[in-house]
């Protein structure tokens, strides 16, 4: 297994893990018909835009010995946009700074990859990338109902915080939980 970043040339790779991710992991949860809606075309240009924007996220992928992607994750700065009065940036609960923490946006892997260590690689990767870009705490979202994720999550020292917010996903609603993980506990020297 290699880990690596992405290029805008992996943006069909990523949509068809992407699609593929979710099919396997939320089938059952989410409406079926929207798992199966979802286009791996439409997803590929969504995956180009974001990575040859401004302020693209840091994607980073894990591939087989073969070289074809099974795995990959991406982050960017906590959001500010559509802040609410109580500074929750829309979504309830304590507001994160978005200077200081980063928000771990997809971690998606093949169902054949579970269980193998490629999530394991990839999300301490991914971490790693966090502490470099500079970022202090970091947060996620993940459905209540999906224990498998949030087991993995809390195996890698990932906490919930105590929010919660409903959202509707493809015409059912589910609530979603925010964790986070500290990512550095001593103070940062100015050198």
């Amino acid at each position: 297994m290699s880990i690596r970043r992405a290029l805008p040339s992996d943006a069909a790779s990523l949509a068809a893990v992407h699609v593929r991710s979710w099919r396997a992991a939320y089938r059952g949860l989410v409406p079926d018909p929207y798992l199966d809606g979802l286009d791996v075309a439409e997803r590929a240009e969504v995956w180009r835009e974001r990575l040859a924007g401004p302020g693209a996220p840091v994607v980073t992928v894990a591939e087989d010995e073969g070289g074809a992607m099974t795995a990959f994750s991406s982050f960017r700065a906590w959001p500010a946009d559509g802040e609410t009065a109580d500074g929750s940036g829309g979504r309830g609960g304590e507001p994160l700074v978005p200077s200081a923490t980063a928000e771990l946006s997809a971690l998606y892997a093949v169902p054949e990859a579970w269980g193998r260590g490629v999530g394991r690689a990839l999300l301490a990767a991914t971490v790693d990338g966090m502490r470099e870009a500079g970022f202090r705490e970091a947060g996620l979202w993940v459905f209540e109902e999906n224990p498998r994720a949030r087991a993995f999550y809390e195996r890698a020292g990932w906490r919930p915080d105590g929010t919660a917010v409903t959202e509707d996903t493809g015409g059912r609603l589910l609530t979603e939980l925010r964790y986070g993980i500290t990512l550095f506990t001593e103070p940062l020297s100015a050198s």
